[in-house]
């Protein structure tokens, strides 16, 4: 039997909602639908397939707005950050409407027949979305393991659920089949746990901790099942002296302090060579105490509170043990507010340093050249994003191929587009999300071999 959970905002600490939190039983007879459905979906034809997510795009490109204000209050995100999110679910269901009449297999030389291949679905896919950005990593799961021909059980945070149920709502208004596309609200330890032992789950897609990511992933080698996992960061933001150094620190903040830093691709660690360090921290400091941190409503907020308030102290924690270089500037009163913050750092075995706070905090430390820049970023059991700003495009190629991380950018902060693969190096996660090959993580590849031979 269902109970209730409380959903608060976390700008103002008001009761904005109450959801269901569903039991073992719920969670079962969600995933025996999605289940039961899978057959029927996987024989829908890839044209009308494709028309179903279209049709479901254009219902969320309806709902933008609405969307985007759910967001605001329920997880602090500023409103112009919640309208591209919401906007993002639309155009990652749009992109890979474009899949399911492209997702083919191939024809390989072989003697004495003919061998070709195909994509089947796995079946039923369980997603697992974090709170820190529940609409788009949804979408990025959804999406092309419907457009592969799976079912979708999708379990939100319990912080976060009202856009993914709001989402289920739109998918059924859209045409999508009863069961194909269920949400199921509830703590991971029921829902979220019930993905991983469920035999007919034969995927799960996990974002979030590093300790949880553990967990399933040891889960899911029990029945051999799939697995891709987004997990932790502790990017790097490498800035040489012969960078655009204004471009470079008017750009730095907001790589960080974004989502009030709660971002696993958050630049957290700042590298500035040492011959520019001053010059880019003279820079630097009226960026960050520009940063606008105001009611996320406000259509002039640039950054909003954090989720919680034990969120708020964990991050705070980190503060008091490394030297404060400057902060900005945050509300008063109610809400989890908390101050873009940048720590000097001299010890880079600090614990500011190496652990991923998710907060509003960035670390500055020198370097002297572009062995050490790249030492530093290594020293990290993390490798999700980064940056490296420099006007010579081979040192930034160089330092790009010996960074250990997953998605780069260089000169720019722009590291997650819906039309390129995203996904960590090491302790940062398993598989790969987006881009033209997404499917495939959705997908099992059949071989059929056709002799030609005459009996």
């Amino acid at each position: 039997m269902s109970t209730e959970q409380r959903v608060i905002n976390p700008a103002t600490e008001q009761e904005i909602a109450s959801v269901a939190v569903h039991d073992l039983d719920e969670t079962n007879r969600a995933i025996e639908r999605a289940a039961a459905v899978a057959p029927a979906w996987k024989k829908v034809a890839p044209v009308d397939r494709a028309r179903l997510l279209r049709r479901f795009a254009d219902v969320v490109d309806d709902h933008v707005e609405e969307l985007a204000q759910l967001e605001v209050a329920n997880a602090g995100h500023t409103i112009s950050n919640a309208r591209w999110e919401a906007g993002n679910v639309r155009d990652v269901l749009m992109y890979y409407s474009g899949a399911p009449e492209r997702h083919s297999g191939r024809q390989i030389p072989v003697a004495g027949g003919v061998d070709l291949t195909f994509y089947e679905p796995l079946g039923v896919v369980g997603i697992i979305v974090p709170w820190n950005f529940p609409m788009p990593i949804a979408g990025w799961g959804l999406a092309p393991a419907l457009a592969a021909g799976n079912t979708v059980v999708l379990k939100p945070a319990t912080l976060t659920p009202l856009t993914a149920l709001r989402l289920g709502e739109l998918a059924l208004e859209a045409g999508i089949p009863e069961g194909v596309f269920q949400v199921v609200t509830g703590d991971g330890a029921m829902v979220g746990n019930r993905f991983v032992t469920h035999p007919a789950i034969r995927k799960v897609c996990f974002t979030g901790s590093n300790a949880v990511g553990r967990r399933i992933m040891e889960g899911c080698a029990e029945q051999v099942k799939r697995v891709t996992l987004e997990l932790g960061g502790k990017s790097a933001n490498i800035i040489f002296a012969d960078a655009d150094l204004e471009k470079a620190a008017a750009s730095a903040p907001y790589a960080v302090f974004d989502n009030a830093g709660q971002d696993c691709c958050a630049r957290s660690r700042l590298l500035v060579q040492a011959s520019a360090y001053e010059r880019f921290m003279e820079l630097f400091e009226p960026a960050v105490k520009g940063v606008k941190v105001l009611d996320p409503a406000s259509e002039s907020s640039e950054m909003g509170p954090l989720i919680t308030a034990a969120q708020r102290d964990s991050v705070r924690d980190y503060v008091t043990e490394t030297e404060v270089a400057f902060r900005g500037s945050a509300p008063e009163g109610p809400g989890y507010w908390m101050a873009p913050t940048v720590l000097e750092t001299k010890d880079t075995t600090s614990r500011a340093f190496q652990e991923e706070i998710f907060g509003p905090v960035v670390s500055v430390v020198r370097f002297s050249d572009e062995a050490e820049a790249i030492e530093i970023a290594n020293e990290s059991p993390f490798g999700l994003s980064g940056s490296i700003w420099s006007r010579d495009i081979g040192r930034a190629l160089r330092v790009a191929r010996g960074v250990e991380t997953g998605a780069l950018s260089v000169n720019s902060n722009s590291s997650v587009r819906y039309s390129t693969p995203f996904g960590g190096f090491k302790q940062s996660g398993l598989g790969r999300e987006l881009g033209p090959d997404a499917l495939l993580g959705f997908s099992e590849e059949k071989n059929v071999f056709i002799s030609t031979e005459e009996s």
